[in-house]
Formats: C-alpha cells, structure tokens, sequence
C-alpha cells in the first residue's frame, strides 16, 4: 500500500526521475503472511466483502484518493471478465475464487492473487520517469555513504539509495526468556517443544499421530495449528442428519489438551445485521478525548480509558436490543438510557437493572461476563470442565451467528469506534505502563478477542473435534512446567493434571525488534534508531519496537529524527493500525500508510532539488 501511495502522488509532469527497489524474500504483495505458498486450509479471519487495499471517498487523506475494489469486488470482476489480468493457474483456487462470496472467508492463498494483482496493477500505472524494480532478497544492513546510503543484501549486492524505508511487517525474534528456558528445558529431557511463531512456518511434523500435546493459547494462531493437526492430517468434517458437525478423524492426529488464562477460545466473527438504530460513540465522546486532553500530565488507560470504553460496550449492546428488539424487553429504549447513565459503570447495579427489564438472560450483557466468560467457576472434575468449555463454545456461536441476536454486531461496531477513538490521543500523552502494556497487550488482547476471532465455522468444527476427542478443554489460567521428565499442564480451577510429552506455545512472537530474527530491523533496533523505552514515577519498561515521528521518520539513538530513514508497521510504535481494512471506513491504516507516503515524498522532492542545486 506504501508504494501505491508514493505513486499516487507522482503526476505525469513529474520532473526527477524517481526508482522504487523493493528488497523482499518473500513475492511482492502478499509477503511472507500472505504468501501463495502455505496451506489452503489456512484463511482470512475478515470476510472478503470486509477487505480492501484502496483509499475511497471517506478516506481523510492529504493525497490523491485512487479507489478499487474489495477483495469481493475484484473476485465479481475477474469471474465476469473485468478483471482479465489475475493470474490465477491452480484449480483449487480458480474454485475458490468462483464460489467466493461476500461473507466468505476466503483463505490465504485466495487473498494472495488479490494482493499480487494490487502490486502488478500499481506499477502498471506508474507514471513516466518512475521505475519500481522488485529484487528478491534479505537486506544485512544498511550503511550511511556521503551520497546517501549503502543496503546490503544477503545475496552479496550493495544498492545506492537516498531514502530507505523499512517496511518490514511482521517479524520473529529471539526466545523470551520464558520460551528459552522451555526450550532447553525440552532439550534435556528429550521433550517436543513448539515456541511462539507464525503458524504457516511452525514445524507440526514433530507431534506425532496419537501423542498427547498440551496447547497453551486459544487465539487465532491455536485455530490454525488444530486446523492443520485436524484436517491437515486427512480427517474429515460431515454434517449428520440433524444438521450436526461431525468430525472423522483419519488416525493421524495427536490428541490436543487446550488451555489458556480465559480457558475459552476468541469469540467468533459476527454474521448477523443490525436492525436497531445506528451506534453512536455516548461515552467516549470527541468531547470526552478533548477533556482527558485538555488535562495536566499523562493520561493512564486503565484508569481513565478502559472504564469509557467498558461503558460504552454496554450502550452499544442495549442500544441494538431496545430498539432493535423492542418485544424481548418491557420498557422502551428512552426510558431504559436514563437507567443506563446512571448504571452504566456499576456492574452489580447493571445487572439488577438489566434483570428487571430483560426477561431472556442470552439478552443480558457486561463487560466481566464478556470478557471472563468462566468467572470464578470451580470444576469438580476434567469431564466438567470440559463440558462446560463446549458449551460455551456453542452458546458463543448462537450468540454471534444467529439472525434474532444482532447486538453482536452492535458490540462489533461499537468496539471498532472505541479502537479508532484512541487513535485520537497522541502516543506521547499516555503513561509509561499505558504504553508498554496496557494498550500493546491488555487492550489490544480484549480486542482481538472480541473483535478479531475466528470465523464462526472454526469454532464449530473445534467443537466437532472436542466431541470427536481430538480435543480436550483443560480450564482457565493454565500453567505449565517440566516435571519427571514431562511437560505437566493444570488448572488451580480443575484437580489433576495432564501430563504430555509435546507443549505448543500457540501466539505470534512478542514485540523485541532488537531481538529480531530479521537483520535490518535488529540493525535498525541498534543501531540507527532505537525500541522505545517509556519511564515515569510509576513504571519503566521497553515497547519492544520502532521510535519514529508521526510521519514514520525513524528516530536516532539521541532521538533525533532521521531526514532520510522511515518505518511503517506492525514493529513502530504508532497506534497500531491492521494489516487490511473495511472499505468506506476511512481506515487509520490508509490514513496513515497515506501521512508517510507523504512524508516520503517531501524528502525525496527535497534530495533531487538538492542534487538539482549542486549541478547548477
């Protein structure tokens, strides 16, 4: 998107000739992530009427908006020949492409040939006097010249540049110490051990048919690797006569023991439509923002934020219910608000409240419920847990598919407005543990859970390989550690305990750029920039990634900014944006992708008029 936005900016009177090198080992486009190359059973968790790579109408841009379709809109015009140039040469995903609709979840591989067509058709229309060259390969390093600037690739080869940006999107790292000490831990003991990493490059292989493994996490990364040690391996899903998901194992899967903190999967995607009236932001107003802005000192999350945005939950749930549903509560929408502004941030009053006026308790909403689903609940036995983890599983899934219960959509939307509203408050004005944990970890993880989970189909067929016995629940906060020789997994909500000889660490590697598995972006950490690192009276601690301006400029050691060096992604320390979008949202990720494309194009306009000056 990055490139397409330079050239967005280029008009054909363009003067300087301008060359665009982009260093990648992965194809252009779709990048590692993306890539053609990995399982077709692996997909998307956006439906592909929820994805687009294109600036649009609503976009708050300074440059040039060039509009384009969404990955359904591309998907309707390749199948009637609008769109002759997608190369799409594999039957499997010419099929795909044929039955995509707009609440498909298309897989990887599909989303792929979208992005490789985005790339192709960006430098197509690049305008006269641009050159963009594509060089496969890993960059070393890069060295300040008096000219500019040295990259070195791995394959031996020394690019001249005048501007670099690291555009290098998500990365591994070294092992956390955590992960290290379980690693050497596994060693000694002969034991199988998955660290953290990117489900497509893991190495399943090592967990053998018929083995017991103990998977820590139950995010999106979980989803994927029960998805390929399920039907990967050869098993089979099939609906029974009452409409049931069946799972038919093919003998090759290890038996899989689930547990993480909230020992219950992310909530899935939302299917239904809303019917109530349109959410509006009552808590977390423009106001609101001006008002903690307008305050001395730094603003904390948990403190000042977290309780606006679990308040606002709770209007957009009842909002969609009263006015969408008005036959399923006894009072009307504007009797109940006036209960609600006096309710909203009492979770003991709320539910009183709620309970007088909403007869079906799968009606009733709040935030502890949402987000701890198991409560403090004990178990009498690893049967009970179990059962009630599958359960909950299809109780989630009625609540988040089926048409009568839109007020998830309405939690969707309304969760989406509270995550672009912070957008709004500048990084520096949070407080150092806001920084380093509560927005990166605490919030971005609720969001993700509510927000970002599997498609609803996954979820069923965990529950068909919990019911196949594939898969076993093991409870909330779950710990685990090497004892006689095993990895040993319990639950202190569960007796007993599950012994096993493979331990899948099931998340996406934690932020440390100076830890990097990738060259440029650990040199990048040490030695021309810098990871941020936040202090104040309360707490100091590193982010883990990038310090730039708000223009993507990479701060140096003494955090000054680079004239000449940008970074854009998932390792900067911006307010971190998504990979793709919803169209017609006026997405922060085009919003911003658009402010360092700026930002670059002013530096380059200044090099070349100063090599103009020079020559004179």
């Amino acid at each position: 998107m990055l490139v397409e936005r330079l050239l967005a900016r280029r008009t054909r009177a363009a003067s300087p000739p301008l060359r665009i090198t982009l260093v990648d080992p992965y194809p252009p486009g779709a990048g590692r992530i993306w890539r053609r190359a990995q399982s077709p059973l692996l997909k998307l968790n956006s439906m592909a009427r929820d994805v687009t790579v294109f600036t649009d109408e609503t976009s708050t841009i300074a440059g040039p908006v060039r509009s384009g379709p969404s990955l359904i809109e591309w998907a309707e015009r390749v199948r009637d020949g609008r769109i002759p140039d997608a190369h799409i040469d594999d039957p499997d995903l010419d099929a795909e492409l044929r039955a995509l609709r707009g609440d498909s979840f298309p897989t990887r591989r599909l989303q792929s040939v979208y992005l490789d067509w985005f790339w192709r058709r960006t430098v197509a229309i690049a305008p006269p006097g641009v050159d963009v060259q594509y060089r496969p390969g890993t960059v070393q390093w890069v060295d300040d010249t008096v000219e500019g600037y040295e990259v070195a690739l791995d394959d031996g080869i020394r690019l001249p540049a005048d501007v670099v940006v690291y555009a290098l999107g998500h990365n591994g790292r070294e092992p956390a110490e955590e992960t290290a000490a379980l690693i050497d831990a596994a060693a000694r003991a002969g034991l199988t051990y998955v660290p953290p990493t990117f489900t497509a490059d893991a190495d399943l292989s090592v967990l053998a048919p018929g083995d017991d493994v103990i998977v820590r996490g139950m995010g999106l990364a979980a989803v994927d690797a029960i998805v390929l040690l399920a039907e990967g391996r050869g098993g089979r899903f099939s609906r029974a006569p009452d409409g049931t998901l069946r799972y038919e194992p093919s003998g090759l899967e290890p038996r899989l023991h689930l547990g993480s903190r909230r020992g219950v999967p992310y909530r899935s995607k939302v299917s239904s439509e809303r019917r109530g009236d349109p959410p509006a932001r009552e808590v977390l107003t423009p106001a609101v923002v001006a008002e903690l802005l307008a305050r001395p000192g730094t603003i904390d999350f948990l403190d000042e934020v977290w309780p606006l945005i679990a308040r606002e939950l709770v209007w957009g749930h009842y909002r969609e219910l009263f006015t969408g549903y008005p036959e399923r509560v006894s009072v009307s929408w504007e009797v109940f608000r006036e209960t609600l502004r006096v309710v909203d941030g009492d979770t003991a009053a709320l539910r009183r409240a709620v309970t007088e006026v909403v007869p079906d308790p799968l009606d009733r909403f709040d935030v502890p419920a949402l987000d701890v689903p198991l409560g403090e609940e004990t178990f009498a036995d690893a049967a009970e847990v179990h059962r009630r983890v599958r359960r909950h599983i299809a109780d989630d899934l009625h609540l988040r598919t089926a048409p009568e219960r839109s007020t998830a959509q309405a939690l969707f939307l309304t969760i989406l407005s509270s995550f672009l509203a912070l957008s709004d408050i500048p990084v520096d004005r949070w407080s150092a543990r806001s920084r380093a944990v509560d927005l990166p970890v605490t919030w971005h993880t609720f969001f993700s859970y509510v927000a970002s989970g599997p498609p609803a189909h996954r979820l069923e067929e965990l529950g068909a390989l919990a019911d196949a016995g594939v898969v076993r629940f093991l409870g909330p906060e779950i710990a685990v550690r090497v004892r006689d020789g095993l990895f040993v997994a319990s639950s202190p909500r569960v007796p007993g305990e599950v012994r096993a000889r493979a331990l899948v660490d099931a998340w996406l590697p934690g932020a440390g750029a100076a830890a990097s598995d990738n060259p440029a972006l650990r040199e990048l950490a040490t030695r021309h920039g810098r990871e941020v690192h936040v202090s104040d009276e309360t707490f100091t601690g590193s982010l883990g990634r990038i310090d730039t301006d708000a223009d993507g400029r990479v701060l140096s050691r003494d955090g000054v900014p680079h004239a000449s060096l940008f970074a854009i992604g998932p390792f900067t320390a911006g307010m971190e944006a998504g990979a793709f979008t919803r169209p017609r949202s006026n997405a922060l990720s085009l919003r911003t992708t658009d402010r360092v494309a700026g930002a670059i194009a002013e530096t380059v306009a200044t090099v070349s008029e100063r090599r103009r000056s020079f020559s004179r």
